[in-house]
């Protein structure tokens, strides 16, 4: 089984699945928690400070993302135009122009779905990002593939 298509990656895909790396770890989890605190904090003893800090900490951080996702878009050549992806039985084939770059499946970290993409993890950081809306009527056929090679610890996809 194997499957073709093609993806463009826009600042609001790069966004989305920046948001969901930094809050699926403790680091953006904790920012949350200690962000709502201060607020719960000024809501029961009308502290401005404790506003102010409570605002910036949750502001902060998707602000931040934001910028960075714009900024990543502009100084990455490869996001500029479509990247083909082939989903085989040996891994997944990302291609460009003349470029090919093959990753087997025994090294894909885990795949996970945002509200937008599903991504396929090939290190802790770097990622495959399939836009839901470029998938189209293929997407529950990619999930069907990352599922029958990829342990099933390994992925957390929801369609």
């Amino acid at each position: 089984m194997e499957i073709e298509f093609d993806v463009k990656i826009t600042p609001g895909v790069l966004y989305d699945y920046m948001m969901h790396h930094t809050y699926s770890h403790m680091a953006g989890l904790m920012g949350s928690l200690v962000g709502v605190l201060m607020l719960l904090l000024f809501a029961s003893n009308r502290q401005p400070i404790a506003l102010i800090i409570g605002l910036v900490i949750l502001l902060y951080l998707p602000w931040t993302l934001f910028l960075k996702s714009r900024q990543q878009m502009l100084n990455t050549p490869a996001f500029k135009k479509p990247l083909h992806y082939r989903l085989t039985e040996e891994g997944i084939q990302v291609s460009q122009d003349d470029t090919i770059e093959q990753m087997g499946w025994d090294s894909m970290v885990k795949a996970v779905s945002t509200l937008q993409s599903i991504v396929v993890y090939t290190t802790p950081v770097n990622a495959c990002i399939f836009p839901k809306k470029d998938l189209g009527d293929s997407k529950y056929k990619v999930i069907e593939i990352i599922s029958t090679h990829m342990p099933p610890k390994k992925v957390k996809i929801r369609g």
